[in-house]
């Protein structure tokens, strides 16, 4: 296992480095977006000031919104001692090992240690325990990154002890403000380049809200032109950045989607949800999107399947078939090729008329199963291919195939759940014919039903 990287200081620039890390604020007021959290008299703006007693802080919020920014500006605007330990790579003896050296100096009368924890949700929950004795004796003042719901990748205890603040995606303003400060700004590339309307357009767009993305485009673009930190073109000239410059210094934008994290579950969401409401468009932007990220396509198969029978149902019985042809179709032919299959599924099932009766129907029924509602098997529906059936009261089954209309007087149910309607079928598409006839069918079966119960919970 690595040891933790330590920094004494928030405040050292490295000119060589890369444009993201050279362009990190040094104030609050060089910090791009978050105005919900800079205002003043926030706690940020408190601690930051000085004019707050040091808590923990836990900060939530997508890739490149500022967090490791803040941790470092805490540290700075305190004059506490920096110490930065990355959960993809550290473990219980890192952790330990850096609270008993923030221990130890604060004995020495040396300075408070800030701890930044990046990632925190990868920290385990016995690695995540083992920082609750520096959080609650303040021998550290933790500041925890996360891209993750806290309330779920977070134990309760440490999130109990720390300030939650969550930070928002940048908004395209932002972001372009940003891209301009850096080219002109002498922590940045100071001048060598110009970027045009367009390429800054592109930039924006190509970051999806992220600082650190859009200042890595930057510096990869402006090296292609020739106008990197080196400065200049060796011709004297200021190169212009144009779109078609930043298109081959990014061969495609990288989807911010963590198939582990909480991305895979709001997208997934909002897939699902995009196409019960029948927006067919938005729906296959997220398949889109999932795709582009690398999710499994049996996955969202699988989803679509669901979806076909939870959503959608008898009201187009045809979009299960669909849907499970596009399971069969994605596993058969894989990616690239099952996107076309799973776009055909998405198409079918988001403009199908929709219905919930279905799940409805099977949930009521399992609710009542769970509840006790249980009852014995009528005897005309017992079994009854054995000796002495007769005696024992079992048969009498009378077959639909034997009557004209195709159905009989006659009780399926247990008395205890006679007469109960689990299904309402709705009006849309092809439910509105089930709606029709399961009213005729009922209406026969009701006969054989004095007890009928169908008031109780539910109607025809």
């Amino acid at each position: 296992m690595s040891s933790p990287d330590l920094f004494e200081s928030a405040a050292e620039d490295r000119g060589g480095g890369p444009l993201a890390a050279r362009m990190r604020p040094h104030s609050l007021e060089e910090l791009v977006g978050q105005r919900h959290l800079l205002a003043e008299g926030s706690p940020l703006r408190r601690l930051v000031d000085g004019d707050d007693r040091a808590v923990s802080l836990i900060l939530y919020g997508p890739p490149g919104t500022g967090k490791t920014t803040i941790a470092h500006l805490v540290s700075r605007a305190t004059g506490r001692r920096f110490a930065e330990l990355s959960a993809v790579t550290a473990g219980v003896k890192d952790v330990r090992a850096v609270i008993e050296d923030a221990r130890r100096r604060l004995g020495m009368g040396e300075a408070e240690t800030v701890l930044f924890v990046d990632e925190v949700h990868r920290f385990s929950k016995t690695q995540q325990d083992a920082l609750l004795p520096a959080v609650e004796n303040g021998w550290v003042v933790l500041i925890a990154a996360t891209t993750e719901n806290p309330h779920f990748a977070i134990v309760s205890p440490l999130l109990s002890r720390s300030l939650l603040m969550t930070l928002r995606p940048l908004d395209d303003e932002d972001v372009a403000d940003l891209v301009r400060r850096a080219v002109g700004d002498s922590r940045g590339l100071a001048g060598a380049v110009s970027v045009d309307d367009e390429a800054l357009e592109a930039i924006v767009r190509l970051s999806g809200g992220d600082a650190r993305r859009a200042l890595t485009i930057l510096d990869a673009t402006a090296a292609g032109v020739g106008g990197g930190a080196s400065g200049r073109s060796s011709e004297g000239a200021i190169p212009e950045v144009g779109a078609d410059d930043v298109a081959r210094a990014v061969d495609k934008a990288a989807v911010r989607y963590d198939r582990d994290g909480d991305q895979h579950y709001d997208v997934t969401s909002a897939f699902i949800k995009s196409i019960r409401g029948s927006d067919v468009d938005a729906a296959l932007h997220y398949l889109a999107r999932m795709i582009e990220a690398g999710e499994d396509p049996r996955f969202i198969a699988r989803r679509l399947v669901i979806h076909a029978s939870e959503d959608i149902g008898m009201a187009d019985p045809s979009a299960l078939q669909t849907a499970v042809a596009a399971l069969e179709a994605s596993a058969f032919v894989g990616l690239p090729e099952a996107r076309i299959p799973l776009a055909q599924a998405v198409i079918h099932l988001a403009t199908a008329p929709k219905s919930n009766a279905v799940i409805v129907a099977i949930d009521e029924a399992l609710a009542d199963i769970r509840a006790g509602r249980i009852g014995s098997v009528p005897p005309p529906l017992r079994d009854s291919h054995y000796p002495g059936a007769k005696k024992l009261g079992v048969g009498g089954y009378s077959n639909p195939h034997d009557d004209a209309r195709g159905v009989l007087e006659q009780q399926y149910a247990p008395d205890a759940v006679a007469g109960r309607r689990y299904y309402r079928p709705t009006t849309h598409g092809y439910e509105q014919n089930v709606t029709d006839r399961l009213t005729r069918i009922r209406a026969i079966l009701d006969d054989s039903n004095p007890d009928d119960d169908s008031a109780e919970g539910s109607t025809p």
